[in-house]
Parts: C-alpha cells; sequence; structure tokens
C-alpha cells in the first residue's frame, strides 16, 4: 500500500558556496568541520525532522481536539538530504546525486554568483528532470548590495535557461543565510511544499529498492556501503543482492550511527555485511548491473592503448570508490593529447606491501587518498625505492601530481613506446622456452628493446627482446604489418592475445 514519503533532496553547487554548513545549520551538526580543509569530498546522506510549529499553534488556538489529534500526526516531517562535494573533480558523484534526487538545491553564494561547478550542476539537474530551487547563500556578508547581486545571479541563471518566479517561471529563489540561519525556514517550507505538491509515494510492503551512494572496505568491519531506499522496507538479517553479489545485511546504521533493524523508503542506511565492495551507483536487488561507471572505466583502459605514450605509472589507493573515481577522472586530464599517465592499479583501503611490490616491479609511483600506509609497506618502499605520497585534500593531490609530472618530462625520465604487437601464437625452443609469435599493429620493434607484456589492461611484466626472428631467420628489427618470433629473457608467462610493447625511456 502506497503511502506519502518524505522527499529525497540533492545539495550542489560551487565549492565554498556553502552547501554543507547549510546542511549543518538544518541537522545542527558540525559536519563541516571535520572535513579537511572544510571540504566536503564523498558524498553523504542524512535524514532531518522539521517541526510544523506554525500549524501546531494554529490549532491549539482555534481547532477541536479531534482536529488537533490528527495535525500532530504531521507535526513532525522527515526531509533526506544528499550532500555532493564542490570541487570540479567530483563531477561524477554530483551526477550521481541529481539522478536519485526527488528535488534539487542549488547552493549559490550572493557575492560570487554563478561558478563554473553551478553551471555543471545545473546541466545534471535538468538532465534528471527533477524540481529546482536557488538557495542565495551567505546574504549576510557586510557591505554585500543583495538586491543588486540577487538581480545579477536571476540574470545569469535566466542565461542557463532557468526562469524564476519573479520572471514569469516557476523556479523560488530563496535568499538565506547558513551561518545565521535567516531564511532556512523558508527553505524548509518550500522543499515540503515542493514535495507535496509532486506527491511522492513509497510502499514500504514491496521488496527494497534503492541505490549504493557510497562505499568503501573498512579494516575493522569490512565492507560496508551507504544505501539509499527508494521503496520498500529493508531489514537487518535480510538476505541481499548488491552489485550482482549475494549478501546479508548483519547491521545497519544511520546518519549518526545509531543502530537500525529496519529501514522504509528515503532512508539513507549504512549496511554491513557485504561480500564485497559495491560499485558506487550498484541498485539493490539487480542480479547483473551494467554500470555507466564501469563503461567509463573500460573506455579509460583502451584511451590508454592509443597514440603517443610517454608514462607515469601510478597506484592509486583512495578511502571510498567515489574518491576513486574523482581522482582517476581528474587525472586523466593529462591523457587529453598523449598518455602520460598509466594507471597500473587503483582500489580502495590502506597501502599495503602488495601496492609497493607492484609499484617496485614496474617502476610506479604509490598516490594514496585519506588512507593510511601500513608500516611494513613503508619500510618496504624505502627499501626498494618506491615514492609514496599521501594527501587529504584532492586539489593537493592534483597540484602535486602535475608538479611530477612536469618534473619528469624535463629531466627525460618518461617513457616512450615505440612498437605494439599482438601475440598471437605459441612455439617450444628448446627444453623450457617459448617463442611468442607475433603481428606488429603499430610502430617498429627492435632486437635488443625493453619489452612489456599486456593482458587486459594490466601488466604482466617486462623483459628484453633476446631474438627477433621471422620464419627461421634472425632479423634485427620488424615493423607494422608484419609477423615475428619473439624470444624473451628473461622468460614471460605470456598467453596468446596477449600485448606486447617495446619501450625506451627517454
Amino acid at each position: 500500500m502506497e503511502t506519502s514519503r518524505p522527499p529525497i533532496v540533492t545539495i550542489l553547487g560551487h565549492v565554498d558556496h556553502g552547501k554543507t554548513t547549510l546542511l549543518d545549520f538544518i541537522r545542527k551538526s558540525s559536519v563541516a568541520l571535520k572535513e579537511h580543509g572544510g571540504i566536503t569530498q564523498h558524498i553523504g546522506a542524512y535524514q532531518v525532522e522539521i517541526p510544523e510549529e506554525s500549524k501546531s499553534r494554529e490549532s491549539e488556538a482555534n481547532r477541536g481536539i479531534l482536529r488537533q489529534a490528527q495535525d500532530d500526526l504531521v507535526i513532525n516531517r522527515k526531509i533526506t538530504f544528499i550532500d555532493t562535494p564542490g570541487h570540479a573533480a567530483f563531477e561524477k558523484m554530483r551526477s550521481r546525486g541529481a539522478k536519485v534526487a526527488d528535488i534539487a538545491v542549488l547552493v549559490i553564494a550572493a557575492d560570487d554568483g554563478i561558478m563554473p561547478q553551478a553551471t555543471e550542476a545545473i546541466n545534471h539537474i535538468q538532465s534528471a528532470k527533477v524540481p529546482l530551487m536557488i538557495a542565495v547563500n551567505k546574504i549576510d556578508l557586510p557591505e554585500l548590495n543583495l538586491k543588486v547581486q540577487l538581480e545579477k545571479i536571476k540574470k545569469q541563471l535566466s542565461d542557463q535557461k532557468i526562469l524564476v518566479e519573479e520572471y514569469g517561471g516557476d523556479v523560488p529563489v530563496i535568499p538565506l543565510s547558513a551561518k545565521t540561519g535567516e531564511g532556512v525556514d523558508k527553505l524548509l517550507e518550500m522543499i515540503l511544499l515542493v514535495a507535496e505538491m509532486h506527491e511522492l509515494k513509497g510502499d514500504p510492503v514491496v521488496d527494497p529498492a534503492g541505490v549504493v551512494i557510497e562505499a568503501n572496505l573498512d579494516k575493522f568491519k569490512g565492507p560496508i556501503a551507504t544505501l539509499l531506499l527508494r521503496n520498500g522496507t529493508l531489514r537487518k538479517g535480510d538476505q541481499i543482492i548488491l552489485g550482482g553479489v549475494k549478501s546479508k545485511i548483519r547491521g545497519m546504521f544511520d546518519f549518526a550511527g545509531r543502530a537500525l533493524e529496519n529501514a522504509g523508503p528515503s532512508t539513507p542506511v549504512e549496511i554491513l555485511g557485504l561480500e564485497t565492495v559495491p560499485e558506487v551507483g550498484s541498485v539493490l536487488g539487480e542480479e547483473k548491473l551494467e554500470s555507466s561507471d564501469k563503461n567509463q572505466e573500460l573506455s579509460l583502459i583502451e584511451k590508454l592503448k592509443q597514440g603517443e605514450s610517454k608514462t607515469l605509472k601510478v597506484i592509486i589507493k583512495a578511502d571510498k570508490q567515489g574518491s576513486l573515481e574523482a581522482i582517476v577522472a581528474s587525472l586523466d586530464k593529462f591523457n587529453t593529447d598523449r598518455r602520460v599517465i598509466d594507471y597500473i592499479f587503483s582500489g580502495t583501503g590502506d597501502i599495503g606491501e602488495e601496492n609497493v611490490k607492484l609499484a617496485a616491479s614496474v617502476g610506479a609511483i604509490v598516490i594514496g587518498f585519506n588512507v593510511k600506509v601500513a608500516p611494513t609497506a613503508q619500510k618496504m618502499a624505502e627499501n626498494e625505492h618506491v615514492l609514496i605520497r599521501t594527501y587529504n585534500i584532492i586539489y593537493e593531490l592534483l597540484e602535486d601530481v602535475e608538479e611530477v609530472v612536469n618534473t619528469l618530462l624535463e629531466v627525460g625520465q618518461l617513457e616512450e613506446v615505440l612498437g605494439k604487437g599482438n601475440i598471437i601464437a605459441e612455439f617450444p625452443h628448446g627444453k623450457s622456452e617459448r617463442i611468442a609469435g607475433c603481428r606488429i599493429i603499430e610502430g617498429l620493434i627492435a632486437k635488443g628493446q625493453r619489452i612489456r607484456v599486456i593482458r587486459e589492461g594490466q601488466l604482466i611484466g617486462e623483459t628484453k627482446l633476446k631474438s627477433l626472428r621471422k620464419v627461421k631467420e634472425e632479423i634485427d628489427k620488424v615493423e607494422k604489418g608484419s609477423d615475428c618470433g619473439m624470444l624473451f629473457n628473461p622468460p614471460l608467462d605470456f598467453q596468446i592475445g596477449d600485448i606486447v610493447e617495446s619501450f625506451r625511456v627517454i
């Protein structure tokens, strides 16, 4: 049986325009102070109750006991808020936030007006086709000509094809101060009004349906996920399928860390007991999810195989899957015209010995975001001369990586791929060696060059080209379009279908 459910509201806007501060005032907490640099760097979901005090007072004064009892049922209304990051690196996460929301609130600082991430957020909101309202924040700033700034912002919105109520449209503009709370009550009233107009419904009896808005691997709790329920009721002990993996819920918690036995429509919950860390965007109940984010990951791998390849090899570890996606998307700007960064491995969790071993074997650096380095891994990195850098603020990470790339370009420590081939056959050689039968698809490969073998985008190993043959004749080089046999020293465990690349350090 369908009943009214709380609206799901996403808060979007440019960095430092006060999104988290606004939520802090609403839910009387201090999340912004706990974030590194005061910047939200992962999606958070929170549910709050909004008291309708004015209706209660009116009832007491003018209505009978029966009507008073009816009104008491709706004195406390709930709203679920999704807080999304404002930094440019988190475009994919903001897009995800808009897609799961019923209502979008775009926060614009009164002194700044519309900034780049606000424009981007508008595109996501329009694509998601959800009701929009504008919160003009920081009206408490001294020497601010609010009337002039409001007109400027309304004109900017009009240029973005958003028509506010004063111009004959249906988008409300609410001036407020997230710091003092002025105007916040009007914003909440408007959210409840829009939700009532759209008659949002949910059925607590049907099977639970929801979407993962954050996930990570906790060294004590194991795989955990923040799940936003859209419909149905989820209970502790339920058997679920999330991202195609069966699991049993052994714990549920609300945003404040309080244990829950069940959760209904529009409720955000952290769930424990998962078999694996699900992809952000995974849908509860789907046997198999064809994730657009996964497709983007595969296109990135294909992109790394194309064009001129001067590469800096990196291993990336982040605290959460959403942060990891944002970092990879940002670093990929270096690969616009040529392959500069080669992602050897990426994942969530702290940096361990296995990451350092892999970095040492292929000559990669290790980048960590909001993660720790295991003491044994740190010691191994010192012995193996592996560079590890960890960060708490994403733009500092991006600036440092850019500096590293530029420095390596200056001193000539990047690589150039000289040729590339497909392994199409294998032949025995001697007692234990094998010859790789290859077809050259790019460039030129010559005897004595350094060779690496790649399988499905993952590096298998590096070696040298000991012998190069055409039929039974020893040759010095082979070019695009030709077939040849390759003998590696030291040997590598190659397979038919692998890619071979010859390269040099420049």
